[in-house]
């Protein structure tokens, strides 16, 4: 006599599930998504930006946090701002600047 098959979760999870029924006068839309306005609207930061690890001693990192905390607002918001000062002080142009430009 033969085993019986081994029944996998996604198999028993499969024939569970309910297929979903359509009734007959129902009909897909699809809606045509406009160009996006600049380049750099596309995408999440995570995908459109380049990661930089910053190495900070403690004390100068728990500095920035309490910054932060204190103003309600996030670290990288506050790098950034330091950022622009940077710049500002070297006679670069600032981020505002820089990102209304076209992309390389």
């Amino acid at each position: 006599m033969s085993r019986p098959p081994k029944l996998s979760l996604a198999s028993i999870v499969a024939e569970a599930t309910p297929k979903p029924v359509r009734p007959p006068s129902a009909e897909i839309v699809t809606f045509d998504r406009a160009p996006p306005s600049s380049a750099a609207s596309v995408g999440t930061l995570k995908q459109r930006a380049k990661q930089m690890s910053v190495y900070l001693e403690p004390p100068v990192y728990d500095q920035l946090r309490d910054l932060a905390y204190a103003e309600r607002s996030k670290m990288h918001g506050l790098m950034l701002e330091a950022l622009d000062l940077l710049f500002k002080q070297r006679g670069a142009r600032s981020i505002e600047q820089i990102l209304g430009e076209k992309p390389r």
